[in-house]
């Protein structure tokens, strides 16, 4: 833990708390997949044709399995066990900022007995091995967690393939909000708007970037968020004062500062930390608020911990849900109400692959809450998930016989 957790502050720049989680959901991925071998059980089916049949499954091949950043070992080990335990050989390739948590992943999987040929670990940069890797006819499946262009380019890479149709397990980006109505508690409101939009420095494909509140209660949600925000410590992410540490590199933040000078611009600031003396030196970014007219003036999502804040009436709360979904993004939703009828009906009509009711909205706990998008947020099935295991797999033996 203490090793793992020490790589985690160097190379990612998460803080004790987030690190510590980090190693704990690596575990939960590895313990969960491992007691699901029930999918290799042969099962009957019953075909269209009326007949039933008995199926079996298997390993696909080589998988290649490309994780990001922002949880290099838990989505690193997430995808490389699962796609061993469904019985295939990996290849994998983890992001290029954080390559020193995985080559010491894969030494202790040699260590606690992985052949090695089931395992291959390639670093580099993205752009100079990502095509190489997806576009081999040899590769079976992908697994990618990243960007949703990325995400776009390796779907095409496959679909050109001369070969037949691989599977593609892809989970990326959002545009995720928060709806807030009039019936919801304003500290617990807080409380968990502060750690979805900024726990890991809002580097989090679950964070929240776009909290609506109902206009009735939103001059005191948005006192009580600037109020919270000021509570917040940025800072060296291995002390234990820290609560907001580094953004992940410098190309990010200067984008995201360059986002925070644009909306200073355009809208309405509403909170913006200082920076102590000992951030002067890396790359760390002020987490801010901002209030803005819609979720549509945001053309892209931007990875940090910038909240954006949109004031509705209770009458265009319909309006609301179709404007987040017309982002085409689908990952998570948090709703806060007391009114069961109205998150209800949210969960309903939003199109998202995770919804959080009257909690935060990161954190998901494998086994509990499978965790994964829909439209531009990506493709299932759900990692985490009892589903999940069976994309990985293919038919490796069926017999059919004559239902009575």
């Amino acid at each position: 833990m203490h090793e793992l957790v020490a790589i985690c502050h160097q190379e990612a720049g998460k803080t004790i708390h987030d690190s510590i989680d980090e190693v704990r959901e690596a575990v939960d991925f590895c313990r969960y997949y491992a007691k699901q071998p029930h999918i290799f059980k042969t099962q009957s089916v019953l075909g269209f044709d009326g007949q039933s049949k008995s199926m079996t499954r298997g390993g696909r091949g080589v998988f290649v399995c490309i994780s990001p950043w922002n949880f290099p070992l838990a989505i690193f080990l997430g995808q490389v066990t699962a796609a061993l335990v469904a019985g295939n050989t990996v290849v994998a390739k983890p992001a290029e900022q954080t390559s020193l948590i995985a080559v010491r992943a894969v030494e202790l999987m040699l260590e606690a007995g992985f052949p090695a040929s089931a395992i291959q670990l390639i670093t580099g940069r993205g752009a100079d091995v990502g095509h190489a890797l997806t576009s081999h006819n040899a590769i079976a499946g992908v697994a990618f967690t990243g960007s949703t262009p990325t995400a776009q380019r390796i779907n095409s890479t496959l679909a050109a393939r001369q070969v037949a149709p691989v599977p593609f397990i892809a989970e990326t980006g959002g545009q995720n909000a928060m709806i807030v109505d009039s019936t919801a508690l304003p500290e617990q409101v807080v409380r968990d708007v502060v750690r979805s939009a900024f726990a890991s420095a809002g580097q989090r494909c679950s964070a929240l970037r776009v909290l609506y509140i109902q206009e009735d209660i939103a001059e005191r949600v948005i006192n009580l968020i600037q109020g919270a925000m000021d509570e917040l410590k940025v800072g060296l992410p291995y002390l234990h004062s820290t609560d907001v540490g580094p953004v992940i590199d410098a190309n990010a933040k200067q984008k995201l500062l360059a986002h925070i000078e644009a909306m200073t611009k355009q809208g309405k600031k509403v909170a913006q930390l200082s920076l102590d003396d000992e951030c002067a030196e890396g790359d760390f970014v002020p987490p801010c608020a901002f209030e803005i007219s819609d979720i549509s003036v945001l053309t892209e999502e931007h990875f940090g911990p910038i909240l954006h804040i949109v004031r509705f009436k209770a009458s265009e709360l319909p309006k609301v849900v179709d404007s987040i979904n017309a982002t085409g993004f689908g990952l998570t939703l948090g709703v806060h109400s007391r009114n069961e009828s109205t998150y209800e009906w949210i969960e309903k009509h939003v199109r998202v692959g995770n919804c959080y009711i009257n909690r935060d909205q990161v954190g998901a706990v494998v086994g509990v809450q499978p965790f994964g998008g829909q439209g531009l947020s990506g493709t299932g099935p759900k990692a985490g998930g009892p589903h999940y295991l069976y994309r990985f797999t293919d038919v490796v033996n069926g017999t059919a016989s004559i239902s009575k």
